[in-house]
């Protein structure tokens, strides 16, 4: 079944060191007395919930009889401005820790209520998990500490971060407290400080998604893009192979990079072929398994 009404609501909760997790709830309008499951979708690295085609991608979960959940962890650099790094300092302070403690912080805000929609009755006692690249790294991450999180699709995720870092940026990190980032689409220099290394150096066993993916007994499904120029796919068949879950599965798109084929702005009227494939097979994985 298709839901074709959808009623779109936007908020925020306090996020962690007095930052704040912006965020809007996609859900179908019904009478549904049991309840519509909840998703969360977790950007990734420079990324935020309003890049390219991620709203139309929640809207269209949310068709399937979902409530989606989109937001920006708190240190993704963006603040009143929606589209705009306008936190850079703030985004210097971001760790791979206050991410997934921002994601109990957000299944907190479901489960207590404060993330809620009028005009659609959410089950939140069954909670889904989709991240992108980063993003992906952490929604494994996060699936294995949160009990609540009953289902995970990640695409193009990150397997192991620490590998992700090159001596280059430890060096920077060692001799100025900092590293810097391109914006390769705004041409911004983004910082990040030190702490980012030594806390993932510090909590490798909690926060690297290649090790906590062996923990898994719900259902993960990892899609990846054949041609990902940023996360190669044998990331995703890395995590597959380690998942320790009965039921998972890897889908690999042709031709589809690591945004599959869609980029910011998204100003088309349909997805390009690869994207709406990931959506299908994400609405579907969901509409099996997170009921």
């Amino acid at each position: 079944m298709e839901y074709n009404n959808l009623s779109i609501s936007s908020g925020s909760i306090a996020g962690v060191d007095d930052q704040v997790i912006k965020y809007d709830l996609y859900a179908p309008i019904s009478g549904n007395t049991r309840g519509f499951p909840v998703i969360l979708f977790a950007h990734g690295f420079k990324g935020f919930k309003d890049w390219g085609a991620f709203p139309d991608a929640c809207e269209d979960l949310a068709r399937y009889g979902f409530g989606v959940v989109g937001f920006n962890f708190s240190h993704n650099g963006i603040g009143n401005k929606r589209t705009e790094f306008d936190q850079l300092d703030v985004f210097a302070e971001s760790t791979l820790t206050k991410d997934l403690q921002e994601i109990g912080l957000i299944i907190d805000a479901i489960q207590d209520g404060r993330i809620s929609n009028p005009q659609a009755e959410l089950n939140t006692d069954d909670i889904g998990i989709v991240g992108h690249s980063r993003g992906g790294h952490t929604a494994i991450a996060a699936a294995a500490e949160y009990e609540s999180i009953k289902c995970l699709v990640t695409w193009a995720a990150v397997a192991d971060y620490t590998e992700r870092t090159t001596e280059a940026q430890r060096k920077d990190w060692e001799k100025n407290g900092f590293t810097e980032f391109k914006n390769s689409r705004t041409g911004q220099m983004m910082k990040l400080n030190k702490a980012f290394i030594d806390d993932l150096d510090a909590n490798k066993d909690i926060l690297v998604a290649i090790t906590r993916v062996s923990d898994l007994v719900i259902p993960a499904l990892f899609i990846h893009g054949r041609d990902d120029e940023s996360v190669p796919y044998t990331d995703s068949e890395k995590l597959y192979i380690e998942c320790g879950s009965k039921d998972k599965e890897l889908r690999l798109i042709a031709n589809a990079g690591h945004t599959f084929c869609v980029s910011h702005p998204f100003e088309e009227e349909h997805f390009p072929p690869q994207f709406e494939e990931l959506v299908e097979f994400t609405g579907g994985w969901f509409r099996q398994f997170l009921r």
